[in-house]
């Protein structure tokens, strides 16, 4: 569905779809729309690619119901945090909603696995936990990365992966 969403974003007009924050009360649909609106081909072809993983990932884990359900709700609300930052005045990409799927599949293995696989899940929340550090989210509402044609907005890295892992953590219960 996201990858079938994000490919039909692509035809739509950014402006009707992407995260801003003047619009969030108005046009809730945002929260979930912009997850669709691609900066540039690059963009889209690289989410569509993470996306691959983190399917892959949820998979090995073992991602049923809950957790499916717990990325789900994850996804409009990391979106929605993004009014931390009102700086931030248009955003779009999976990026959130991956980190958030990234998250809630680590939650998997720490809460439901025993041995290796919980000790894989452990060092994914962990290396999960270094790079939205190094991200410095709070530095600023975006990022020029080389090798990037567009510019990043780590916030909303951070706010997909705190979204997803609070969902993870209580739907499990």
């Amino acid at each position: 569905m996201l990858a079938a969403g994000a490919l039909a974003g692509a035809l739509l007009p950014s402006s009707a779809l992407d995260w801003q924050p003047t619009l969030a009360y108005a046009e809730p649909w945002r929260a979930w729309s912009a997850a669709f609106v691609h900066w540039s081909a690059r963009h889209l072809v690289a989410n569509l690619a993470a996306l691959l993983l983190v399917g892959a990932l949820g998979a090995a884990a073992g991602c049923q119901g809950r957790a499916v359900l717990a990325w789900a709700l994850a996804w409009p609300i990391g979106h929605a945090l993004l009014l931390m930052q009102p700086r931030l005045l248009h955003y779009g990409g999976l990026s959130g909603v991956l980190h958030a799927g990234v998250a809630v599949a680590a939650w998997q293995l720490v809460a439901g696995a025993r041995g290796v696989r919980r000790a894989i899940g452990i060092a994914v929340l962990g290396g999960l936990a270094l790079k939205l550090l190094l991200e410095a989210p709070w530095a600023g509402p975006v990022r020029t990365v080389v090798g990037w044609d567009i510019p990043i907005a780590p916030l909303a890295h951070a706010t997909g992966a705190l979204a997803g892992l609070c969902c993870a953590v209580a739907l499990r219960r």
